[in-house]
C-alpha cells in the first residue's frame, strides 16, 4: 500500500471519528459544526409567503408560493394556521425547490379568516414566514 492511500484511509477515519465524536458529545449542534456549512445556512433565514386569491369557498383550494433564503434545496416545509391562539400544522406540505422557490396547494374547509403561514427548518433552528389571511367563505 502507498504511502499517500494509507494517509488518506487515516484522514477519513480521523474525521469519522471526529463527527461521532461531536454527535455523542454535544448532540446535534456538536455535529452541524464538525461539518461544512452549506453557503444557505450562514446567512439569515427567512420565508416569503403569497396567497393567490383573497377569498375562497369552503372546501376549494388556494395555491401558497413564496421564496426561501437559507434553506437547503429539499427542505421540507409545512403550512399552518392559526386556531385557538396556536399554530397548527395543515395537511399541506412542499420541499424547497431549486431557485429556492416553493408551491402549497392547500385545501381550506373553515368558514371565516384564515390565517396562514409556512413553517421549515435549517441547520439554526425554525424558521417562519409572516402571516397572510385568507377569507373562506
Amino acid at each position: 500500500m502507498t504511502s499517500v492511500l494509507r494517509h488518506h484511509r487515516y484522514g477519513r477515519a480521523l474525521g469519522t471519528c471526529a463527527l461521532s465524536a461531536a454527535l455523542l458529545s454535544g448532540g446535534t449542534a456538536g455535529a452541524l459544526a464538525a461539518t461544512k456549512p452549506s453557503p444557505d445556512s450562514t446567512m439569515a433565514a427567512s420565508i416569503t409567503i403569497t396567497a393567490h386569491g383573497n377569498t375562497v369557498k369552503a372546501g376549494d383550494k388556494v395555491k401558497i408560493t413564496g421564496r426561501t433564503k437559507g434553506l437547503n434545496v429539499g427542505a421540507p416545509l409545512v403550512l399552518q394556521h392559526m386556531k385557538n391562539d396556536k399554530w397548527v400544522p395543515l395537511r399541506a406540505t412542499a420541499k424547497v425547490k431549486k431557485g429556492s422557490s416553493y408551491a402549497i396547494l392547500a385545501q381550506l374547509g373553515t368558514k371565516g379568516m384564515e390565517k396562514l403561514r409556512v413553517a421549515g427548518v435549517n441547520a439554526s433552528g425554525k424558521v417562519y414566514s409572516p402571516p397572510v389571511t385568507v377569507k373562506v367563505s
